[in-house]
């Protein structure tokens, strides 16, 4: 049901710590849902959960609990909160995780809040932009200062263009890889679910090797296509120069292509999570 993160590079003990302000963040997506103590900039501890909307607010605080006791993080020295989702039908029970665990409720990313980050985000999308691509984006502007692109990979694959000034130019979506792998395998008889691996090549000579030709190098063409296409439309809106472009990836699934595609520059697992962290402290919270 659970499994847990803990970060290796984290060389300290917090329990030693005199003073401490620690942010507890969650991201609620549609597959997984990740929870993270920051201890400043630095995430101490990391945990990831199936997203489950039957599971009750009573629920997911014992697993939290349970987390915080393995980690020996006590509850009374983390300081705030703050919250993405994507799932509505959890964004509730969260908030009163958050209530039970720390005593008051958390930040939610959310339109009311979006005048106060360093992105804009334009009229028409404020209430149907997701809340992740917004962390991603925060994060993503406030790290380059510049024209770049945020290439997602979770349950949706999803392209966020951001211009110099940090305004969002667009959002590109398509389904996600283990998405299209899955809604093969559910929606034919015989083609099974294979690992969402490189084949040798992109002639298969056997079904899984098939399979990984039109899946894996098929999601290749996409990012690397959409990617160029991305850049050149911001290029004719914005007037910027494309080798001042940055690209980073991000979600779990981004594993499975970046080693074989050099459109991808930089990748950073916790992009979503860094985000939530910099809204906190735009909103004085860490």
């Amino acid at each position: 049901y659970f499994r847990l993160y803990k970060c290796s590079h984290i060389g300290y003990n917090i329990r030693k710590r005199r003073k401490l302000q620690l942010l507890l963040v969650f991201d609620i997506g549609n597959t997984n849902i990740v929870a993270a103590v920051f201890d400043g900039e630095r995430i101490a501890y990391q945990w990831r959960l199936y997203s489950d909307t039957k599971r009750t607010a009573d629920e997911y605080t014992s697993v939290m609990r349970s987390f915080f006791r393995d980690a020996k993080v006590p509850e009374s020295e983390i300081d705030s909160a703050v919250l993405s989702s994507v799932v509505p039908l959890l964004t509730g029970p969260f908030i009163s995780v958050a209530v039970n665990l720390i005593g008051k409720k958390p930040l939610i990313v959310a339109p009311p809040l979006f005048d106060k980050l360093p992105v804009k985000i334009p009229e028409s999308a404020v209430h149907q932009i997701g809340s992740d691509i917004v962390c991603n984006a925060v994060e993503a502007y406030c790290r380059f200062r510049g024209p770049c692109i945020v290439v997602d990979f979770g349950t949706a694959l999803t392209f966020t263009a951001i211009d110099a000034q940090g305004a969002i130019q667009g959002v590109a979506i398509a389904p996600g890889l283990g998405t299209a792998l899955r809604s093969l395998f559910n929606n034919t008889a015989q083609l099974p679910s294979v690992p969402l691996e490189s084949p040798p090549d992109a002639l298969g000579t056997n079904t899984i090797h098939s399979i990984q030709a039109g899946i894996v190098l098929g999601y290749k063409g996409l990012t690397e296509s959409l990617t160029a296409r991305i850049k050149s439309d911001l290029c004719k809106k914005t007037g910027c120069n494309s080798a001042s472009i940055r690209v980073i990836a991000t979600g779990g699934l981004n594993s499975v292509i970046k080693p074989i595609t050099d459109t991808l520059e930089s990748v950073d697992k916790a992009l979503t999570l860094k985000g939530l962290r910099r809204i906190a402290a735009v909103c004085k919270l860490a």
